[in-house]
């Protein structure tokens, strides 16, 4: 049986082998899933996977498919990270796609680590710049790019929801400005506080703004400021999702988030970009105080009119004034003779009338005999007509048809209850009349 190694006989068989085939140093492409400094030594996970990097800032599904340790020491860390940082403008962080130069070592207690020589700075700026090409174009593609640009600012632009870190001190410069400016405007700030730097950055601000989405009516504008900060941290504000956030926020956004010669995404797609957050205060006090100047230009011109058109009416007026007294007399003589011309189409109207009146009562009078005749002969045909009717009712006559009338106290009696033992009554016949005793 062959004889058994110790562990560290083993290790230090691996170290050895790989001191002597893998002599020389490697230049190799991998993804950052860590980084920290320790004691001035930087530590590494490097990773790769098996699809890129979304543009979206989410943490898609990908696969893993190699990672490793990696370790730059404090003497080659020195001079590696300021360089690298002055180039791109950016510190290293996890999410990174870097090109490093790196050689195997395997310790017996540590195990196997990369060590880093060197970073091309060059290769991430392309990265970078490849990612920010491709953001930008599908902004355009969405087309959302310029969407918060077309948003008008209000003319009253002082309700102002700001995303901000609470104790950034860009904040504070930024709201003393606004309360202190020199016109005595009043504006109404309120703090949607963010992560404004790391990894956090896409969404806590995203978090922020959905907030002042639920009180739209609340605020004329949004300002997303980042007071102070290294250029390495503007990173996190380059992400589709922040971006389309941004682009499509109902409200216009206002940034002040970089340098001078620093650009975001963020503020390519926002309404207005400003440097710092004092140029963003400055920047609404301006706006404000352009909004007076109008409204005070506005005033000015307004009364300049009224005053131009009083004097024009006075004018007027005053030439009504002397023309009455020789217009007077001409509108009295016109009106004169208009009333009359109206006295006598008056009368002649009533003369009309009266003539008309006069040969209706004279034709009235002629037919009245031959209406009077007529009436009176249609009046006594009626009257023979009643008069037959009555002689047609008459009680004898019924008498001598053989009928017979029996009177109680002279009135006719209908009903045999209405008469009472003792009673007496007469019955009257055609000729005669019997009396008689109810027994």
């Amino acid at each position: 049986m062959e004889k058994a190694l110790t562990l560290f006989e083993l290790n230090s068989l691996v170290r050895e082998t790989i001191e002597t085939t893998m002599t020389r140093e490697y230049w190799v492409e991998v993804e950052l899933s860590d980084v920290r400094e320790v004691r001035g030594h930087c530590y590494m996970q490097l990773v790769q996977f098996d699809v890129e990097d979304g543009l979206r800032g989410l943490s898609a599904e990908k696969k893993l498919v190699a990672q490793a340790s990696a370790k730059c020491w404090k003497s080659q860390w020195t001079m590696i990270r300021p360089h690298f940082e002055r180039v791109t403008g950016q510190q290293l962080h996890a999410g990174l796609k870097v090109l490093m130069k790196v050689y195997a070592q395997f310790h017996e207690n540590y195990g196997f680590s990369w060590i880093v020589t060197d970073i091309d700075p060059a290769y991430t700026m392309g990265d970078i710049a490849r990612k920010r090409q491709e953001i930008i174009r599908t902004l355009k593609e969405e087309g959302v790019f310029d969407l918060n640009k077309e948003l008008p600012l209000p003319l009253f632009a002082q309700r102002i929801a700001v995303v901000s870190s609470a104790q950034a001190a860009g904040y504070g410069d930024f709201v003393n400005q606004l309360n202190s400016n020199e016109y005595g405007f009043r504006f109404h700030t309120q703090l949607f506080p963010a992560v404004m730097q790391g990894d956090q950055v896409e969404p806590s601000v995203i978090a922020a703004l959905d907030s002042i989405n639920q009180h739209l009516d609340c605020f004329d504008c949004v300002v997303i400021i980042r007071g102070g900060g290294a250029v390495a941290d503007l990173s996190g504000f380059d992400t589709l999702l922040l971006a389309e956030n941004v682009a499509n926020f109902p409200l216009p956004v206002i940034t002040g988030i970089g340098h001078e010669r620093d650009e975001s995404i963020l503020d390519m797609v926002s309404h207005t970009r400003v440097k710092t957050p004092t140029a963003a205060a400055a920047f609404l006090i301006s706006h404000l105080k352009e909004v007076l100047d109008a409204l005070n230009d506005a005033q000015g011109r307004l009364a300049q009119c009224v005053q131009q058109k009083l004097s024009v009416y006075s004018l007027r007026l005053s030439a009504l004034q002397e023309a009455i007294p020789r217009l007077f007399p001409v509108i009295k003589a016109r009106q004169e003779a208009r009333i009359d011309a109206l006295t006598h189409r008056l009368c002649e109207r009533i003369n009309e009338k009266i003539q008309e009146d006069r040969s209706l009562l004279a034709t009235s009078g002629q037919r009245l005999p031959m209406i009077a005749d007529r009436l009176l002969l249609q009046e006594n045909h009626r009257l023979e007509i009643l008069a037959e009717k009555v002689r047609s009712h008459d009680p004898s006559l019924l008498l001598k048809r053989g009928y017979s009338i029996t009177l109680k106290d002279g009135k006719a009696v209908k009903n045999a209850a209405q008469l009472r033992p003792g009673d007496e009554i007469e019955t009257q016949l055609s000729e005669g009349i019997i009396k008689s005793i109810v027994k």
